[in-house]
């Protein structure tokens, strides 16, 4: 299980001190699929950031399996158990997408997992397992070659920031099966950060974040009709549209 106790974030800029998260509090259930989502600039990306241990919170505790990992690491809190796929992949020349993945896995993986892994996320292992991590990859092979190094190791909590960021429709649709049997297996708490109706439909719990601070947070049933029902009167992504979903 997962805990956020109370987590705050600030910077400073100019001179001048600016909270971006203010008192966050929420808990991930093992096997459980919480989607965060709320308006562009709301804060969502800077708490996974904060959980992964990207950037340092100014307040407050993150806790995995009853473990303070609030000052761990990155590469501590990957050893503990928590797994990151980036908005935006980071592109590496040089290195191939068998060498991505046994790093990803922590071990030398042999070529039979590496194409088991490619083909579970879609892709033909023969034409990308040598490839280059680089430019000449599209955003959908990105995202999916990035999947795959999720999945090269077993988490207990895996966070996906956009995971729909700039990639195609096809792409997309596999992406929504790959959670949803990451999910049904029930062996690893999600973290989805997304604006997209299809992956907020997904969740068990809804968590809405807006101006840094948690606005609601519930079973989906109960979140759900005020995301998208006729009362709603602007998407989750902050823009108006006569309470109907934007997808923007």
């Amino acid at each position: 299980m997962l805990k956020v106790e109370h987590l705050s974030y600030e910077i400073y800029e100019e001179g001048r001190q600016a909270e971006i998260l203010s008192d966050v509090s929420f808990s991930v259930a093992d096997g459980e699929m919480l989607v965060i989502t709320g308006p562009n600039g709301g804060g969502k990306s800077t708490l996974a950031k904060l959980l992964m241990g990207i950037n340092k919170p100014t307040e407050g505790k993150i806790i995995l399996n009853d473990k303070d990992i609030t000052n761990f690491s990155v590469d501590e809190r990957a050893k503990a158990g928590i797994g990151f796929a980036f908005q935006q992949p980071p592109r590496f020349k040089g290195m191939t997408v068998r060498r991505l993945l046994s790093l990803a896995a922590g071990k030398p993986i042999e070529e039979e997992k590496c194409c088991s892994l490619l083909s579970s996320v879609g892709l033909c292992a023969r034409e990308y397992i040598d490839r280059e991590v680089d430019a000449t990859l599209s955003g959908g092979e990105m995202k999916r070659i990035e999947i795959a190094t999720v999945l090269a190791k077993q988490h207990d909590v895996c966070i996906f920031d956009e995971p729909e960021a700039g990639i195609d429709l096809w792409s997309f649709s596999m992406l929504i099966k790959r959670f949803q049997k990451i999910h049904e297996a029930k062996k690893e708490s999600l973290i989805l950060i997304s604006h997209q109706e299809r992956i907020i439909r997904m969740a068990d719990r809804i968590m809405v974040i807006s101006g840094g601070k948690v606005q609601t947070v519930g079973e989906a049933k109960e979140v759900m009709p005020h995301l998208f029902g006729k009362e709603a009167e602007h998407c989750v992504c902050g823009q108006q549209k006569g309470g109907e979903f934007c997808e923007s």
